[in-house]
């Protein structure tokens, strides 16, 4: 279990969906509720030579036998998005994992599930790991997350799943610290058929980080906001360019309010058409 140490619990701990994970735990050997020896897809919608998928490759090698399936490039706010016509190929890639099978596909993240559960994997997976994607998925943004969207495609295949992402800069030290302990824990508590969890973690130092919010609810807006750039043409046409800002604030009790104060969010997304 993951608790408050008692000399800090009084500066972080707040309510009772907030717990600490002491940076020892990292070093406890790894027993959780769906076993050690476990069959791991790895996917994600930044790519295949992303640094988030290569820690999470990295992290699902503590747990077993692991497979990488991603993007052979950048494909954020896919969702669920799948390839309906049309040619993918599937190249086979040197991965910096050892012991790690790794393919690239020219499709999108739902894609990926699809070619490694019925075209690459012998067998399928106990379940899927989807990130660390390179950017929050809070809010809104849930909807047009195509790390989600991978999650929720191995969901409808019956295949359990969380989702990782971080805040969009290069600073991994709260995920390095406690990614591990908080899958541990993930695992030994999978939620219903029709839920995944989705964990976000904030881009900032060890001081800085204050804790983990549990049960995580989704802000009800965007985290990042619509933003265009427009560009007009003597013809009448005109182009935009999407730049989306990040929020600075948002409501108590959200997932967005929570990562934006250095927390870790955790919750759950439930589909409703998944039983």
């Amino acid at each position: 279990m993951l608790f408050v140490p008692q000399a800090s619990q009084s500066s972080i701990y707040r309510g009772q969906n907030l717990r600490f994970c002491p940076r020892f735990l990292r070093q406890e050997s790894i027993a959780c509720g769906m076993g050690i020896n476990m069959r791991i897809l790895v996917v994600n919608d930044d790519g295949i030579t992303s640094e988030g998928i290569k820690r999470l490759a990295q992290l699902a090698a503590r747990f077993g036998e692991v497979w990488v399936v991603a993007p052979d490039d950048q494909c954020s706010a896919m969702s669920q998005k799948i390839t309906v016509r049309g040619d993918m190929k599937v190249n086979r890639v040197d991965f910096p994992v050892p012991a790690v099978q790794a393919y690239s596909v020219s499709g999108t993240p739902a894609d990926c599930v699809k070619v490694a559960f019925y075209h690459l994997m012998p067998e399928r997976p106990d379940i899927v790991f989807s990130g660390i994607n390179y950017g929050y998925n809070c809010g809104y943004d849930i909807l047009y997350s195509g790390t989600v969207g991978a999650a929720m495609e191995a969901l409808s295949a019956g295949i359990p799943a969380i989702a990782f992402s971080k805040e969009m800069n290069d600073i991994y030290d709260v995920v390095d610290e406690y990614i591990l302990p908080i899958t541990k824990e993930l695992l030994d508590n999978m939620p219903a058929t029709s839920e995944i969890w989705n964990v976000n973690f904030p881009g900032c130092t060890l001081d800085e980080v204050k804790g983990i919010i549990w049960d995580a609810k989704p802000a009800q807006m965007e985290y990042y906001s619509d933003h265009y750039i427009r560009e007009d043409y003597e013809d009448g046409s005109f182009s935009l360019t999407a730049a989306g800002l990040p929020v600075t604030d948002a409501p108590e009790n959200t997932d967005i309010r929570y990562v934006l104060d250095r927390y870790i969010s955790i919750g759950k997304i439930k589909s409703h058409i998944i039983k």
